[in-house]
């Protein structure tokens, strides 16, 4: 497959920084979204230097990687899996150690998101409540979990639904890269398929924009069409928070007509 990605991050309408960081490489096939936490204690430093971090953590080890496009067996796509777990992990520990050297930075950390695309599958690391959305057709789902207060009380069975409709506290994360020295990272492996379209969002995003409504604007034709209207709309809504949106098309190594008239168009 070919990897194409557009990816926008706008600071919203209330806050005086943008915390959030991104990476997109179309060769190596990552791509990532970081939202800072910490406010005065340099939020954007966590979320850039962590996103960095794992960028060059996976970089370094490209023979792993080169290992499951060859043969896409248990133990290769386990090894991957675990690449991927231990970049965000080191950037965790990175983090809090910049913190523990500068007491001004104590207390920042950042969530994230990071997908890699390699042969056929799709390999999600996630901390936090920035998500990761697929579009395959005409359905959208979302594949990671929000680490949130909210959604632990949900999942348990804490919260009614009428009681979650009207619950505080739902930006609350009860887990964060930087925090600690360590954090357990949620990982996932499902197929990537020519044609798929993912999400990558902050959750100044999905905060404000509802998940039909995402996958309304994920069906536009362009990937910077779709980033746009998303950031858009987000701020139509109040913009509240900041606003990191990248989308990321998987096509056919070779082509189809339609796919080619599509990647004509900027940011496809």
């Amino acid at each position: 497959m070919l990897l194409r990605s557009y990816g926008v991050s706008d600071i919203g309408k209330r806050r005086p920084v943008n915390e959030d960081s991104f990476l997109s490489d179309d060769e190596l096939g990552l791509f990532i979204v970081a939202d800072g936490v910490g406010g005065h204690a340099k939020g954007e430093i966590a979320s850039a230097q962590s996103v960095e971090e794992v960028h060059g953590y996976v970089r370094d080890a490209s023979a792993c990687i080169e290992a499951l496009r060859r043969h896409a067996g248990r133990d290769e796509i386990a090894a991957v899996r675990r690449l991927l777990e231990s970049a965000v992990q080191s950037a965790g520990y990175m983090v809090f150690g910049m913190a523990e050297l500068d007491p001004t930075h104590h207390g920042m950390s950042t969530t994230m998101s990071a997908l890699l695309v390699v042969e056929g599958l799709a390999i999600i690391a996630q901390v936090g409540d920035s998500r990761v959305y697929r579009r395959r057709g005409e359905q959208t789902a979302q594949l990671t979990e929000d680490h949130t207060l909210f959604n632990y009380r949900l999942k348990h069975g804490l919260l009614s639904p009428q009681e979650a409709r009207q619950s505080a506290g739902k930006n609350v994360i009860t887990r964060a890269v930087g925090h600690r020295d360590y954090v357990q990272v949620d990982t996932l492996v499902c197929d990537a398929q020519p044609g798929d379209r993912y999400l990558l969002c902050s959750d100044g995003l999905h905060g404000q924009v509802h998940d039909d409504e995402v996958g309304s604007l994920l069906a536009l034709a362009a990937a910077r069409d779709a980033a746009h209207s998303l950031v858009e709309l987000a701020n139509d809504r109040g913009g509240r928070d900041n606003i990191t949106v990248l989308v990321v098309d998987a096509l056919a190594a070779t082509p189809t007509a339609a796919q080619r008239r599509t990647s004509a168009v900027p940011g496809v």
